[in-house]
């Protein structure tokens, strides 16, 4: 056990991981040393950002501080703390089930954690984050909260109405990732396109990442988690004209039936659906659109979830991932409909899903092949170095394979690429030099 030592543990999503790098770099410059997602954790305290989206993410988040809590009782551990979205939603449930973590923290009193350890929080390093990604690219949170209230979604229940950072203290975060080496960033929030309308009623996301397209040294801004419905149009000019935005496009889509549509609360038609991916492709030529799709929403028949086939066939999404309802308790789903799909066909229905989405993967990794495409280098792993084009984010997209026997690349460096093989989900490629 190591003195002032802290081991986080982020689950969830890259949301959570901010919030984790915020409160890591408090603590390092009270003294502390903090680790991220250790394989091996060995300092006298944990701190556990927890995750309570869904029925999997929840169940992950309670084993692991069921892991941490063992490891104190056997006196491995001195502190447990937990926060962020399980413990935000269920706090007073987690204190009598599991009473050896020291204290709970929400989603957005994290900071208290500072002051129970007798610290204080330093006004001159608010906003500053120890990066635990590579160092070469971060992920940038526009807001807090949501808005939309689909009918499956808990996220408003826990995070609460949308909160838009002030656009000058997002720009100023990014220049100074900029000088500590930063050159991709990822625009993260729970819903991207609803930026600035808690402010004065109007869409500024387009304004935002225009001008952060304009800040000297951003090479890559890739853009995550939009919404279909009241889509601010002019997002996709700044797409097309700013050479170093990412045509890629995360915009969860959910489903295609009307009944489906309505009854999930997303205010959107399939008609218009349709058109709008229509309009994507059309106005930002090459993009690369990332979707969610869901099965097995209540009441879901088999001929609402023939039209999502025929949508996934017709769309041809450059990433897709699907999955099965989960009912999540005080959402408008649990309380007025019946989760009256059963596992079995929600499970068939997924697979089908994802077998097609497997299919027209392959085949547009396939059409690469030839090709010579911009990228940057993550890692060095085994025989090859793994790199990224500007259609894939971290973590989550296919990957560039480049042998190590060919050239010695650097991390974090731009290569062109040029394509030599594909998988279902994996290039191949040798540098263009």
């Amino acid at each position: 056990m190591k003195k002032n030592q802290i081991d986080f543990v982020t689950l969830g999503c890259s949301k959570n991981l901010v919030d984790s790098e915020l409160l890591m770099k408090q603590f390092e410059v009270n003294g502390y040393k903090c680790t991220h997602d250790s394989k091996n954790p060995q300092g006298e305290i944990a701190v556990i950002n927890t995750c309570g989206f869904i029925g999997d993410a929840k169940e992950e988040s309670i084993n692991t501080i069921l892991e941490f809590a063992e490891a104190k009782e056997q006196g491995r551990l001195k502190k447990l703390f937990v926060m962020g979205c399980l413990s935000q939603r269920y706090k007073s449930e987690l204190e009598k089930e599991i009473p050896q973590v020291d204290k709970y923290y929400g989603k957005f009193d994290y900071k208290q954690l500072l002051n129970d350890l007798g610290k204080a929080e330093i006004p001159s390093c608010k906003g500053m984050r120890h990066l635990t990604t590579p160092s070469h690219y971060a992920y940038v949170k526009i807001s807090e909260g949501c808005d939309r209230h689909c009918a499956y979604c808990a996220i408003p229940l826990i995070t609460g109405r949308h909160i838009s950072r002030p656009k000058a203290e997002i720009l100023d975060e990014v220049r100074t990732l900029v000088s500590e080496g930063v050159k991709e960033f990822q625009l993260i929030a729970q819903e991207l396109t609803f930026y600035g309308v808690d402010i004065d009623g109007k869409q500024h996301i387009a304004e935002l990442v225009s001008e952060m397209a304009d800040i000297p040294g951003v090479e890559w801004i890739r853009l995550h988690y939009a919404y279909p419905t009241h889509f601010p149009y002019e997002l996709l000019t700044v797409m097309r004209e700013k050479s170093n935005v990412c045509k890629y496009l995360d915009i969860a889509l959910q489903h295609i039936s009307d009944r489906m549509l309505s009854a999930m609360q997303r205010h959107i038609t399939k008609a218009e659906t349709y058109d709008f991916v229509k309009m994507i492709r059309e106005e930002v030529p090459g993009i690369c659109l990332r979707t969610t799709l869901m099965v097995g929403f209540p009441n879901e028949s088999e001929e609402d979830f023939r039209e999502l086939v025929e949508f996934a066939k017709w769309a041809r999404f450059e990433r897709m991932g699907a999955f099965a309802y989960s009912e999540e308790e005080g959402t408008y789903s649990a309380i007025h409909y019946e989760d009256n799909v059963s596992p079995e066909t929600k499970q068939a229905r997924l697979d089908e899903l994802m077998a097609l989405q497997q299919e027209i993967s392959s085949e547009i990794a396939a059409s690469k092949v030839g090709k010579v495409f911009k990228t940057i280098i993550d890692r060095k792993e085994g025989e090859f170095y793994v790199g990224r084009t500007e259609y894939s984010s971290p973590e989550v997209d296919p990957e560039v394979l480049i042998s190590v026997g060919e050239k010695r690349l650097v991390k974090g460096r731009f290569y062109n690429v040029k394509i030599t093989d594909s998988e279902e989900f994996d290039l191949y490629g040798t540098t263009c030099f």
